[in-house]
């Protein structure tokens, strides 16, 4: 007991402390090193100075700043894709910004910020960057309503621009549309280039809407193709409106 004794006074501390740095090796592995982590930040906060609320406001302006210039860039590079598409367009054709647009109509409308004053009538054709969106259903003196060809309710003359096949497109609700052939047995095939119709009473001819995707040849009472519109439906901010109208005489169909 004696001898028991004297070892401990003699190697108890070392002891104590190789069980020590054991224990905390253990912890260490066992919580990757978050407590001397935590520790750390603690003994070492003090000595960090807090940022002042003049330079909080100063990375914040610089942060808006930075995100204004972006934003100008993207303006500035659209603009030069709109005035190259604008070459390309009738001469009559008037640019108009999309100012409204309801989260549950998104594929039925949109407002243009344009109207009467500039020469917009009802029934005048709209198209964008792809293709043709539409025709205008309503103007005030300063906007114009304008219901898309991916409304439900909606009918377009249609023709396959390879081997001049006729029908009519009706909107789906999305950027897809349903052709629908007055032939029994059409000329088409997955890929065709879908335009308006030469026979079309509310469409200028050979306006681009899309290209077929799909066919169901055997669709009853009639021939369908599903076609992808080629205008970006998903996110129309200036279209294109023609400043004379079609003659509304009645549906395409």
């Amino acid at each position: 007991m004696a001898a028991t004794r004297g070892w401990w006074s003699r190697h108890g501390s070392q002891t104590i402390l190789v069980g020590l740095l054991l224990a905390a090796s253990w912890v260490v592995r066992q919580t990757n090193a978050a407590p001397l982590y935590e520790l750390y930040r603690w003994l070492s906060h003090p000595l960090q100075d807090a940022p002042s609320p003049e330079a909080v406001r100063a990375d914040a302006r610089v942060l808006e700043l930075q995100a204004r210039l972006g934003e100008l860039k993207r303006q500035n590079q659209q603009l030069k894709d709109l005035l190259d598409y604008r070459e390309s367009q009738d001469a009559e054709a008037i640019a108009a910004l999309a100012i409204g647009r309801s989260a549950d109509r998104w594929y039925e409308q949109i407002v243009l910020g344009i109207g009467s004053a500039r020469g917009i009538r009802v029934g005048a054709a709209v198209s964008a960057e792809g293709g043709l969106i539409g025709r205008v259903t309503n103007v005030t003196p300063n906007t114009a309503r304008v219901l898309l060809i991916s409304d439900p309710s909606s009918r377009v003359g249609v023709t396959i621009s390879r081997s001049r096949q006729l029908g009519f497109i009706r909107g789906q609700g999305s950027n897809l549309a349903v052709m629908q052939f007055f032939e029994k047995t059409p000329d088409v095939q997955p890929g065709d280039v879908v335009v308006t119709s030469a026979v079309s009473r509310r469409f200028p001819a050979g306006v681009p809407v899309g290209h077929v995707r799909s066919l169901d040849l055997e669709k009853s009472p009639a021939p369908e193709a599903v076609v992808e519109l080629s205008a970006p439906f998903d996110y129309l901010e200036w279209a294109f409106v023609q400043a004379h109208s079609v003659p509304n005489l009645g549906d395409d169909e």
